[in-house]
């Protein structure tokens, strides 16, 4: 069996679109000030996307879903994590988990913990886990101007899977 670990980073400003949701690792947060972004900035599914392709060493969001692309124009960013599930499959590998971390000042995510955590895994097919802290005021995230996401995927394939 051949394992490859991917890490995945993802960071986008706060929207001045007050009509913009806020959508992290699938879940939409009513009443909250949405995220900047050519899709729907989902900070959580584009760190897991690249956590995922760099594991299976086939690139990057951006050279996947470019943000000069219209087709991702307010795209879901579901439609690009199954987009690259598939690729990943395709190339034999499987995936074992992910882990993700989401640094932000606001909303707070512990109560929609469990809800994201379900998302994820239903999306991915495979255990998602996401944990959130705070940037404690330092830098721009401190100042609640953005949200940060760190994410690792683990595939595994069995031999002769690949292409």
């Amino acid at each position: 069996m051949e394992l490859r670990i991917g890490h995945g980073i993802d960071v986008h400003r706060f929207s001045d679109d007050p009509a913009r949701p806020l959508v992290l690792g699938g879940v939409r947060f009513e009443g909250e000030t949405g995220l900047a972004g050519h899709s729907d900035a989902d900070a959580v599914v584009h760190a897991a996307i690249d956590a995922l392709l760099g594991a299976a060493g086939l690139g990057d969001i951006g050279m996947h879903f470019p943000d000069t692309d219209p087709t991702w124009s307010g795209a879901d960013s579901a439609r690009l994590l199954a987009a690259t599930l598939d690729q990943v499959r395709a190339d034999g590998w499987a995936v074992a988990n992910v882990d993700c971390t989401v640094v932000l000042e606001r909303p707070k995510l512990a109560p929609r913990r469990d809800e994201m955590q379900r998302r994820m895994t239903e999306m991915v097919g495979a255990p998602v886990s996401i944990k959130a802290t705070r940037a404690e005021g330092l830098g721009a995230i401190g100042a609640a101007e953005g949200v940060v996401c760190t994410a690792v995927a683990l595939l595994r394939r069995d031999e002769g899977q690949g292409r």
